[in-house]
């Protein structure tokens, strides 16, 4: 069978669902295919924050720096139930930066872009505030500013779940096996990795949102070449038994000048990341953390908390591959967080727009800036349309999420008061598909433990492209920490029962 499409988008990241989003909102027909989960490498091992990037001052990305700011009001604003503020204390350490420049850096912070909901610089005495009292001795002034927290796969999720409903073709586990142009058209073998049966796409342009795959998608699956090269960074993330008892997280900087977050994590633990570590290639299983990066995150972490953590207190790791545009820069640290596009692609050629870099923060105004990049190709392209919209779920009246979960506990108050919010936050105004007319939790079908119950695992399934335990509890979810031994099993087992009796009503 032979789809014919405007773009084909290889990558189900963050880039590659946003750019489907703003795509099919404006005209083009769509197809996007992921070899794996959305949000499965890269986009769901991010420090899970949206912000514009405080230390990136320090390398004068004063661009990159003030359009994420711009973007984390917008996003803010549009998904309210999954990106909410929060305020950092950076304790100030004499011999690292002066607090003068630390100043100048904040001042610049707050005011590079317009800040409508989020509060800004302020010093404190850690020896008279609260968070102090988390931190040993020796730290007597701290700056507090804010960013917001963001459920990074969820957003993934939703992005792709607003470019399928606006009339995008979302293909999970499937890989681009091959792609040849004829003419003004890509022609492109996908192969569905589930049931091994390959399809073919003929797409007006082909979009490489590969991430760290970038250059594998260009090389041998396209047969091209690039002069721009991507510089692939492992970041990794430790996550310990709660640090501290403040809503607040912390920025910490280290002697080597990299900073470090503690963040408050699922109420019982902190997250702590990230490392910033080169690697030449990537490897065929899955990105894991190693024994120095596990210590070089504790020594941080013990040389300001009075909770001193050693690498067995670590209750889970995730670690992913950044695929950075190659600066030239020696230091893994230094190299820019920026986006580049490489448009390949003659006249009369069908061309290719491979994406270079990146961040999480900056998604929606890359994919607009994308699809200018290919506007020629379309001119019937329509303006446009992301800046105001809402992402499913954040359609709640003025973006109040307190005011939308006064109304979720009114509707369904058989949900316990924490069940209720971890859905409210998951789901936004979503959360009526959910739950529907359930009068009690038995209506929920089986519970799997910490309250996912078979209709949250069946929305997910049957809305959002999860396919497995894996899929739900550590990306869709991110309950693995919470459920009980045996969890994963089960819910295998469910959607293996659910699927057979789909198959069986065929």
């Amino acid at each position: 069978m032979t789809t014919v499409t405007d773009l084909l988008i290889v990558g189900g990241g963050i880039n590659g669902a946003g750019i489907a989003r703003d795509a099919v909102g404006r005209g083009l027909s769509v197809v996007l295919c992921e070899q794996g989960d959305l949000a499965g490498y890269t986009s769901s091992a991010s420090t899970k924050l949206i912000h514009g990037g405080l230390r990136y001052l320090e390398y004068y990305e004063f661009r990159l720096v003030r359009e994420a700011l711009f973007e984390r009001e917008r996003l803010l604003n549009s998904a309210p139930h999954i990106i909410w503020p929060l305020r950092f204390i950076l304790p100030h350490e004499k011999g690292i930066r002066p607090a003068w420049f630390v100043r100048i850096g904040l001042f610049l912070y707050d005011n590079l872009a317009p800040r409508k909901k989020l509060p800004g610089t302020e010093t404190i005495k850690l020896t008279r505030h609260p968070a102090g009292q988390a931190l040993k001795p020796g730290f007597d002034t701290a700056f507090v500013y804010s960013d917001c927290w963001v459920e990074d796969s969820r957003m993934v999720a939703l992005n792709a779940l607003d470019a399928f409903e606006r009339g995008a073709d979302i293909r999970v586990r499937t890989k681009l096996t091959a792609a040849r142009r004829e003419g003004d058209v890509w022609v492109a073998t996908l192969q569905n990795a589930e049931t091994g049966e390959t399809t073919e796409v003929r797409a007006r342009a082909l979009v490489n949102a590969g991430g760290p795959f970038v250059a594998d998608v260009l090389n041998s699956k396209l047969g091209l070449n690039t002069q721009k090269n991507v510089r692939l960074v492992k970041g990794s993330h430790i996550v310990v038994p709660k640090l501290f008892d403040t809503k607040e997280a912390f920025i910490l900087q280290n002697t080597d000048k990299r900073i470090v977050f503690a963040i408050p994590y699922q109420e019982k633990f902190t997250l702590v990341g990230t490392t910033d570590i080169p690697v030449e290639s990537i490897p065929d299983k899955k990105v894991v953390i190693d024994e120095n990066e596990i210590q070089y995150l504790c020594n941080v972490v013990n040389h300001f908390f009075k909770r001193e953590v050693k690498p067995s207190d670590v209750v889970w790791s995730y670690s992913g591959v950044r695929p950075l545009f190659d600066d030239g820069s020696s230091n893994a640290s230094a190299v820019t967080r920026d986006y580049v596009f490489d448009l390949d692609g003659a006249p009369g050629q069908a061309p290719v727009l491979s994406i270079f870099g990146g961040k999480i923060t900056t998604f929606r105004k890359l994919a607009e800036h994308a699809l200018e990049e290919l506007k020629s190709y379309f001119p019937g392209m329509k303006p446009a349309w992301t800046e105001t919209a809402k992402m499913p779920g954040g359609d709640m009246p003025d973006a109040d999420f307190d005011r939308f979960f006064a109304t979720v506990r009114s509707r369904w108050p058989f949900l316990p008061e924490a069940l209720a919010h971890r859905l409210a936050r998951a789901y936004g105004t979503r959360i009526e598909e959910l739950l529907g007319s359930a009068k009690s939790m038995a209506d929920l079908g089986e519970d799997f433990g910490a309250g996912l119950t078979a209709a949250e695992v069946d929305y997910l399934v049957r809305r959002e492209w999860a396919r497995s335990s894996e899929d739900i509890l550590w990306r869709r979810s991110k309950l693995g920490l919470h459920v009980p031994p045996g969890a994963a099993q089960a819910i295998d087992a469910h959607i293996a029962k659910r699927n057979a009796a789909a198959i069986a009503a065929q």
